[in-house]
């Protein structure tokens, strides 16, 4: 492999460092989404009883000591619970704009990783088709020989950038898939907080 690495050329070094960078932002991903997820109906059912029970100081209370988003819009609220279901639901959609450009963070380079490595790969193939032209120019000769280091190298940059590119993209799904899923949590949520606290005006 690294041999194959090497023969590859300069352009492999920058290809090289998006893969770290992809792998690297990737696991941080999933790390952070997966601590961000809770077990949705049960904290529901958790804070619907506190609320029943001990009120809104109780509720407020288990949303503090969970974490994740479902936890923080809950929190933000509850917090506002007393001035009216109006100010409980601006606060819920603030705080789960919030919450979703957090989940969010870091896709960005993701996605940018996923699409300039292939390029990278391309541009060093386009550089190894010169190169063998080049030395077919210097020998005034056709032969493989003469060409094979060329159309090696531009065949290896974009092998590797299109490895990059697959690998990074498979963190890229996983992630947007957990974050689909706990915008759903959330906006289930937020509904069973509202219908909750109408129920208990009445």
């Amino acid at each position: 492999m690294v041999e194959l690495f090497q023969q590859g050329g300069g352009f492999m070094w920058p290809i090289l460092v998006f893969l770290i960078l992809g792998v690297a932002i990737g696991i941080a991903k999933m790390w952070t989404l997966w601590r961000a997820g809770i077990n949705t109906r049960r904290f529901i059912e958790k804070v619907r009883t506190a609320l029943k029970e001990g009120g809104t100081e109780a509720a407020l209370e288990i949303c503090e000591n969970t974490r994740g988003p479902v936890a923080s819009i809950f929190h933000a609220g509850l917090m506002r619970a007393k001035e009216g279901i109006d100010y409980v639901e601006k606060s819920i959609t603030n705080a789960g704009s919030i919450e979703m450009a957090f989940l969010e963070k870091g896709m960005i380079w993701l996605g940018f990783i996923i699409v300039v490595a292939p390029m990278l790969g391309f541009t060093g193939t386009v550089w190894g088709m010169i190169v063998a032209f080049d030395a077919i120019r210097t020998a005034n000769d056709i032969s493989p020989a003469v060409v094979a280091g060329g159309i090696s190298q531009a065949l290896l940059t974009t092998l590797f950038g299109l490895i990059v590119a697959m690998t990074v993209q498979l963190f890229y799904n996983w992630a947007t898939a957990r974050i689909d899923k706990l915008i759903i949590d959330m906006e289930e949520a937020s509904v069973h907080l509202v219908d909750t606290l109408v129920e208990m005006e009445k």
